[in-house]
Parts: C-alpha cells; sequence; structure tokens
C-alpha cells in the first residue's frame, strides 16, 4: 500500500525559519515575516521596513527576503526534505513573495550540512581584511554557487576593481547629499540597546585610512566612536548579476548571494557588501558592460579577516505566525 511521506512537524518548521532570520539585509533590517500554511511556509516582504531612501523600488528588500528564502530551502534540506519554491504564489497578494513547499524525503548530503552550518556564522564584516589573495579555485566555487541559483557572479581584474572603488565612493557621496538619507541612517542605528535590528556600534567597523574602501558614514551617529584603520590596498571585488531586473529576479539574486556568502563562510573568508553603487541607478547601469545583457544586483568585498561584531535578530514571534 502506497502512503504519503510524513510532513515536517511544526517543531521542524520552527527551527527552519528560525534559520531562515539568519540572512543578511540592508541595515539589519529584517524586513521578513513568515507565515505557516500547511504543508507551506509563506514568505512576505514586510513593507514597514523597507528603506525608501536607499531602495526606493524595493530591489534590496527583496535581494535579502530571497536570501532568507534560501536560507529556508537549506534548513529544511537539513532536516531531511527537498523543497518547492513558488514565487508570488497569489497575484492578489503582492506581499506574499515565496511559498517554500516540503516534499519527499531526502537524506541530507556533507556539503548540505557543511553549507547549512556555516548559516549562523556568516555575518557582514566591514573590518580591514588580510593582504592576502583569494585563490582563484575558491572564487571558482563562489561563481559556482552562484550559477546554482541562476545568477552570474564576476571576479573583477584590477582595472575594473580600481574603477568599481571609485564608482561606490562617488555614489556614497551622492546618496549622504540626498535628503532623508541621515534619518533613515539613523532609523537603523539609534537607540540599539533594546533592539533586536539594526547595526550596533560593534559592527560598524573602522574607517579606512587609505580611503580605497567605501564603507557607510556613521560618525555623525557616534561622534568619537569610530576609529580608523588601513584597509587592504587590493581589495578581491565580485559583482553578483541576473538576466532580468524583475521582482522575481531580485528574490533569485538574494537566494545566489546567500548561497555564495555561506560558501565563502565555509571556505573562511570574510564578506561584506558594498551596495552603495547598486543603490544609485546611473552608477548601476555603469558596472556591468551593456553588451553582457546583465543586471548589477550586488558588489562584494571578500578576504580573509578577524571575526567582527555580530547583528542582533528580532525574536521568532515577531516574525513568525502560525
Amino acid at each position: 500500500m502506497n502512503t504519503m511521506p510524513a510532513p515536517p512537524t511544526y517543531a521542524i518548521l520552527t527551527d527552519c525559519v528560525r534559520l531562515a532570520t539568519a540572512a543578511p539585509s540592508l541595515h539589519n533590517s529584517q524586513p521578513w515575516r513568515f507565515r505557516f500554511r500547511e504543508p507551506a511556509v509563506d514568505v512576505y516582504a514586510d513593507s514597514h521596513r523597507r528603506l525608501h531612501v536607499l531602495d526606493p523600488a524595493g530591489r534590496e528588500q527583496l535581494i535579502s527576503v530571497g536570501a532568507a528564502v534560501f536560507n529556508l530551502r537549506l534548513a529544511l534540506r537539513q532536516a531531511g526534505f527537498w523543497s518547492d519554491v513558488t514565487l508570488f504564489p497569489e497575484p492578489g497578494e503582492p506581499g506574499l513573495v515565496a511559498r517554500v513547499t516540503p516534499t519527499n524525503p531526502a537524506r541530507a548530503t556533507s556539503a548540505v550540512e557543511a553549507l547549512a552550518s556555516a548559516i549562523p556564522h556568516r555575518h557582514t564584516n566591514r573590518r580591514p581584511f588580510a593582504q592576502a589573495a583569494v585563490p582563484a579555485a575558491v572564487v571558482e566555487e563562489l561563481r559556482a554557487a552562484a550559477y546554482k541559483e541562476g545568477a552570474v557572479l564576476a571576479a573583477t581584474a584590477p582595472p575594473g576593481r580600481d574603477a568599481i572603488l571609485r564608482m561606490a565612493r562617488s555614489a556614497d557621496g551622492w546618496l549622504q547629499s540626498q535628503p532623508g538619507y541621515e534619518d533613515e541612517l539613523a532609523r537603523w542605528t539609534r537607540d540599539r540597546v533594546k533592539r533586536h535590528d539594526g547595526i550596533p556600534t560593534s559592527a560598524a567597523g573602522p574607517w579606512d585610512a587609505l580611503e580605497a574602501v567605501p564603507t557607510r558614514d556613521f560618525s555623525g551617529l557616534w561622534p568619537g566612536l569610530r576609529r580608523s584603520e588601513k584597509f587592504e590596498p587590493h581589495p578581491t571585488i565580485l559583482v553578483l548579476a541576473t538576466a532580468g531586473d524583475q521582482r522575481s529576479d531580485w528574490l533569485r539574486a538574494g537566494q545566489a548571494l546567500q548561497r555564495v556568502l555561506l560558501t565563502a563562510t565555509w571556505k573562511g573568508l570574510a564578506t561584506a557588501p558594498i551596495s552603495q553603487p547598486v543603490e544609485v541607478p546611473a552608477v548601476r547601469r555603469r558596472l556591468i558592460d551593456p553588451r553582457a545583457a546583465l543586471w548589477a544586483q550586488m558588489v562584494l568585498r571578500i578576504g580573509y579577516g578577524t571575526p567582527a561584531g555580530r547583528t542582533p535578530r528580532r525574536p521568532l514571534e515577531d516574525v513568525l505566525s502560525a
């Protein structure tokens, strides 16, 4: 007699959602919500947590939510289940961006275990990295990780790297001049004592004394607390891109980004996004040759670094409804 496989228990799904919330997000805004819809988990983009100055179209928010979707998929896989992902499953409910449905049981492989074990250790490192080159074989593994999720990860040669860093510095200056920028930054950096989101001082990182690597300007918010250090003079810069630039592409970019970040963590690498150049449309268009028919979604800096401060996470009851 044929029998249907037992679905994951409530406890398993809850643990998987908890791992999903460890995904990265712009200013650690954690712009997601989850809801159990047996036997699936619905994933929502929380419009109240979108950064309207930096992210007016919601592109970076959906990249963040896509990263959480990947964590959820990976956690289910580690728990012993394949899963199907349907993007925007309810046309009349635009806030519902993905439905993750557990399917057939499957024993987790060693590669799945290794990647899942990196989830709690992955965090943005805004500190200087060592002056040591990332091996080409490791970069190739990161490119393969992006490819598995339908994205392209391009490593930059020195001229391209320097051009991207110049564009990033220019974009950062333009963003700081925009109305509402400082107020939005303050929303996610001040009054961190009793909050479970945003960027605490421990995770802000120092200034680059060489002024080569652009970092967010938190000096006006925490005067006298941010020191300067010399960053690596020749950072390794990667550009993540997709073939399209629709909402579904942004979600796929987030899943690809998270697979890349977890692979890098597994390989002992530190990672930090350089998001300013993709937050300014005119600069974003210049990141990739238009003949490539690709859209830049994120710029990453990778290398070998010392541990950095982690960002807090919201309690599960704040993001999950049964």
